[in-house]
């Protein structure tokens, strides 16, 4: 009876294809790649990437039974995403983002629509202007608290990612919640490391690829289930905090500045209301998308400084004339953020090297449109092959390679698409640009990075998954202090040794190691 039911969905998925593909044959559709098994290639933004070499920047595969479209350049991306952002802003609703969507009320996976539209205003407002006199202020004051955390670690190998994940997730626990105790932090960390590894699990993964295997027992599936059902009753209770203690028009918080937004009168062009569902839900996308991705890409940078230290050496000197040596109080305002020309140029070369979502999440056409001459029929799945466009020769000298003074030359291309472009832009970008550059300041200004004794960080992601994840590493942080003989030392633990810890390489003072600093080189990826 099984085998028999797996014949006649198969028959059935079949014959949708072929009369799927007889109604298009009157259009001039972008090139079909053979095959179907493209996502068990292993690293598959660069394989896509060098299907375009043979086929151009657009081109159609199939992805299991999906029929979809891929953009593979700088050019096509921002042609359909910006220039005709209106045809290109829908959401597949595939099986999982159903799940974890409760009820596509979601802003990340929803599908778009004027009340969508309105669900964002409210998510961005609460983030840039409810929060804008204290969002600075507070992303400096929980970084020099890590930074801190990481002084009692001097010269002990630490796993960085995980003290970048739980600082991240702090600083969304407080602009939230308005809450900075550690206890809640922890929940709310281990709640999304959970629903991430649930998610991002073959046995779910698949159902979007064949969704007919939904009816079929899966505890994946299961596990998933459970893990939403945990983060929606962690949201619920915060919900119900914000609401017995609020005072109208006051907010302490994002979930305050939303919950006073939600249910009032709508203009005419956006039709329904906005209910505690879209807060409860804007909340989940601050946490998913605010907490692992920027956090990656924190690790990513320190990985790609501990291969390359005379990019680190350039960055302290660079710190040092605007800041003065050491790890004083002394600060750049985000605002003054070009005084960091090299900083600011080591983040966009990371984001550029390492989009962590590098084919970011799915796009549909709302109505029928064109790319680069070829027809889009309407309701057509579009991924966008952002780590494609990063490394497109045409547009990146060495595009491989890691190399931030490309972003110093006159002329010099303009920055990545690592947070997406257009109407689908990530919410959370500019919260996620300040962190980056708070966080890299005050890290650098306090410590030299170094590897563990002959141990360097691979530069290459996890083997499984289609996000670009870093390979599990520790690095030593060496906190640097002002001598009283006015030189600089290193201190490599709480009680000021100026020994080098056994576990790392040898620490030289940040004087010395600047002194020595070879002119820059362009390091291979």
């Amino acid at each position: 009876m099984l085998l028999l039911g797996l014949l006649l969905l198969t028959v059935l998925a079949g014959a949708r294809l072929l009369w799927g593909q007889w109604k298009l044959r009157s259009l001039h559709l972008p090139p079909l790649v053979p095959g179907f098994l493209h996502l068990l290639q292993p690293n598959l933004p660069i394989y896509l990437l060098g299907l375009a070499q043979k086929l151009g920047p657009v081109y159609r595969l199939r992805l299991g039974l999906q029929d979809v479209v891929v953009l593979n350049s700088k050019r096509t991306i921002e042609e359909a995403m910006v220039k005709k952002w209106v045809d290109f802003a829908g959401r597949p609703q595939i099986p999982s983002y159903k799940l974890v969507s409760q009820h596509s009320q979601d802003l990340s996976l929803g599908d778009y629509s004027l009340l969508w539209k309105a669900h964002k205003r409210l998510t961005r407002s609460a983030l840039l202007l409810g929060m804008r006199s204290s969002m600075e202020p507070l992303v400096e004051q929980l970084t020099q608290e890590f930074c801190e955390r990481m002084r009692a670690q001097a010269g002990v190998p630490v796993a960085i990612q995980k003290e970048f994940s739980f600082l991240t997730c702090s600083i969304i626990c407080c602009l939230t919640f308005g809450d900075q105790e550690d206890t809640l932090v922890h929940v709310f960390h281990d709640c999304v490391q959970d629903l991430m590894k649930t998610w991002d699990h073959w046995s779910i993964q698949i159902l979007d690829i064949f969704p007919f295997l939904r009816f079929f027992p899966n505890p994946g599936l299961w596990r998933l289930k459970q893990a939403v059902e945990n983060r929606d009753h962690i949201v619920e209770e915060q919900l119900r905090r914000h609401k017995e203690s609020m005072v109208a028009g006051h907010w302490r918080d994002m979930m305050d500045y939303m919950l006073q937004g939600v249910g009032k009168p709508r203009v005419q062009e956006a039709p329904g209301q906005l209910l505690e569902g879209h807060v409860h839900m804007s909340v989940v996308d601050l946490f998913i998308g605010g907490t692992e991705t920027t956090s990656t890409t924190l690790s990513w940078a320190v990985a790609f400084l501990l291969h390359h230290p005379e990019v680190q050496q350039r960055l302290q000197e660079e710190l040092d004339r605007e800041l003065g040596p050491g790890a004083g109080s002394s600060q750049v305002p985000y605002k003054d953020r070009t005084r960091l020309p090299l900083l600011n140029a080591t983040i966009a070369e990371v984001l550029r090297l390492r989009p962590v979502v590098p084919l970011a999440l799915p796009h549909r056409t709302t109505r029928p449109s064109s790319i680069f001459g070829y027809d889009i029929p309407e309701g057509t799945v579009v991924i966008p092959n952002l780590q494609g466009a990063h490394l497109d020769e045409t547009v990146w000298e060495r595009p491989h390679e890691f190399w931030p003074d490309r972003f110093l030359a006159p002329g010099a291309s303009p920055g990545a698409l690592a947070f997406g472009c257009g109407a689908r832009v990530c919410l959370g970008e500019p919260l996620a640009r300040l962190e980056l550059f708070v966080v890299l300041a005050r890290l650098l200004q306090a410590f030299t990075l170094l590897p563990p004794a002959g141990t360097l960080p691979s530069l290459q992601p996890e083997p499984h998954g289609v996000n670009l994840t870093v390979q599990p590493f520790q690095c030593c942080e060496t906190a640097v202090e002002k001598a009283s003989s006015g030189g600089w030392v290193v201190k490599t633990g709480p009680d000021s040794s100026l020994l080098a810890a056994p576990q790392c390489s040898a620490a030289v003072p940040a004087w010395e190691r600047r002194a020595q600093a070879q002119p820059p080189q362009a390091g291979a990826w």
